[in-house]
């Protein structure tokens, strides 16, 4: 029997889970799936080692009502009971804001969870989820080391101007700065850059983390030196449901002229916006490729228009550009979104290989392209997990 540490990824409208060995030499998961649809119609999939999907409904007699806590909570009643060739010894979490202080993983005790709730209204829709499942593990299994991975970790290596806003000196000094997320992917690929750019992994890079959350990150010698999220996971590129950077004037006029209160503008920018609302049809990148009308065509054009414009403020940062990383959902899946962003950035000398694009290479890039175009899958588990093995 074999040590174990469960992952658990708490996200605003899902947990994926997965079932690490607590040595890395002994392979990769042995059991890796997902709960989605929570606050509709919760759903569970999950599959073994070898990818085969397990024919499983461990959600039964549950409703729509089932929140994070109670989810996690029959998750483990189904993992303990069940024979994955170990023993669960850790714990380890995706926690979305470290704020200031958490610049590295820590293992979670009762001072570090009063820091983290303390973090809740800078992400009031992911951080009380991860909390309500490091809860739900804790009342289970009270004696259970679990150890919390920060997404705005990666980016407290930035210089401090890329961090600050333009604001009285003594709100930047209160907190309010740029803290940036999706920091477990970019850990991941800084990590596995060098497979794909050998040396120049250590250049210039910028990595475009395209999903129904959306950033990109700045690197220099595969550390983060700009990001295009700001104080919430609501700025920078346009989203699924998030709206992206906004002039804070138009949200004025909504409370002034339209009687808009603060929920209600919360409401239209983080769940209401992006994709789903300049299409009128969804939020999903893949339904609106598929769809022929034409408010569709618009909102991928302005997403990937949007996208274009912040990489190139994020060229600025970096002072040149040797290559680009397209990663998760749409990044890694959609050659459509991949080659209407690389249309915009013919001025930096990108050339895509259509055919290599259309069969979702790893490089997509042309041979006599000046900046290496690459497609990269994401694996923010595997940085949980060995962020656990390391700490305990």
């Amino acid at each position: 029997m074999t040590d174990l540490i469960l992952v658990l990824n708490a996200g605003s409208s899902s947990i994926k889970f997965a079932l690490h060995p607590a040595s890395p030499e002994e392979g990769g998961p042995t059991l890796a799936g997902e709960i989605g649809g929570i606050g509709s119609a919760p759903d569970f999939r999950a599959a073994d080692a070898g990818g085969a999907p397990l024919d499983v409904n461990i959600l039964e007699g549950m409703d729509g009502s089932a929140d994070h806590g109670g989810l996690v909570s029959r998750l483990l009643d189904w993992l303990l009971a069940g024979d994955w060739g170990g023993c669960i010894a850790a714990a380890g979490h995706r926690v979305v804001h470290g704020g200031r202080r958490f610049d590295r993983p820590v293992l979670i005790d009762d001072t570090v969870m009063t820091s983290l709730e303390e973090l809740v209204p800078l992400a009031p829709q992911h951080q009380p989820h991860s909390l309500a499942a490091i809860r739900a593990v804790a009342a289970r299994l009270p004696d259970l080391r679990q150890v919390a991975c920060f997404d705005t970790a990666i980016h407290r290596t930035q210089p401090r101007l890329a961090q600050l806003f333009a604001l009285p000196r003594h709100l930047s000094d209160a907190g309010i700065i740029r803290y940036g997320f999706h920091g477990l992917s970019y850990r991941y690929i800084a990590k596995v850059l060098p497979d794909h750019l050998g040396d120049r992994a250590d250049g210039r890079v910028i990595v475009a983390h395209l999903g129904n959350g959306a950033s990109m990150c700045a690197m220099k010698a595969r550390q983060s030196v700009a990001t295009s999220m700001g104080f919430t996971p609501l700025d920078g590129l346009m989203m699924g449901r998030r709206s992206g950077s906004i002039d804070p004037g138009v949200l004025f006029h909504l409370q002034e002229s339209n009687g808009m209160d603060v929920a209600a503008v919360r409401q239209m920018l983080y769940r209401e916006s992006g994709l789903l609302g300049v299409s009128g049809i969804s939020n999903d990148m893949r339904v609106l490729e598929a769809s022929d009308d034409a408010n569709a065509k618009e909102a991928i054009d302005l997403f990937c228009y949007r996208a274009a414009l912040e990489l190139g403020s994020l060229v600025a940062a970096l002072g040149g550009l040797d290559a680009i990383v397209f990663t998760a959902g749409i990044g890694q899946h959609s050659q459509t979104v991949r080659r209407l962003i690389c249309d915009r950035l013919g001025w930096l000398g990108v050339e895509i290989d259509q055919a290599a694009n259309d069969g979702h290479s790893a490089r997509i890039s042309t041979p006599g392209s000046k900046i290496d175009v690459l497609v990269i899958p994401t694996d923010e588990e595997a940085v949980i997990a060995e962020a656990a093995r390391t700490l305990i």
